[in-house]
């Protein structure tokens, strides 16, 4: 296997998220990676990023910065990450969160949250493996008709 190179995350990588999406889902996706991926790569403080191997993209992990709000100044989210079920077990993701967690401390960001659906055992396991843990924030959910 070739080198891993873990870079920022730039507007072409989109069509190679998606791509990752369905091989980790199984099901066509229903998120726009496009839109999504142009937005992030336009922000100035943008702390998202991609992993290659043999020059193809391989995993990502897309985060965003909210500058105060409900008793935090400054926090980060972890809004999307995947990482293609042919190098899973690789230390890949693990990797491109040491990135993004040496670019916030930098930044002063102390607080990094993520929602993960409670049955994502996979998920779960791997967040609570970078020290994640349940926060004192409740999320809550409201269906519009």
């Amino acid at each position: 296997m070739g080198k891993l190179l873990i870079r920022r995350l730039e507007a072409r990588d989109s069509e190679d998220i998606s791509r990752i999406q369905v091989a980790i889902t199984k099901e066509p996706g229903t998120i726009d990676y496009r839109k999504v991926v142009e937005e992030e790569a336009k922000k100035e403080d943008r702390v998202s990023f991609v992993a290659e191997r043999d020059g193809k993209v391989v995993g990502y992990i897309i985060t965003y910065i909210l500058y105060g709000g409900f008793g935090l100044e400054k926090s980060a989210w972890i809004r999307l990450f995947g990482v293609h079920p042919k190098y899973m077990g690789q230390g890949i993701g693990k990797r491109m969160a040491q990135e993004v967690f040496d670019v916030f401390k930098k930044m002063e960001i102390r607080n990094i949250f993520t929602s993960v659906k409670w049955d994502s055992v996979d998920l779960l396991s791997f967040f609570k493996s970078l020290g994640f843990d349940r926060s004192n924030f409740i999320n809550l959910e409201k269906i519009l008709d």
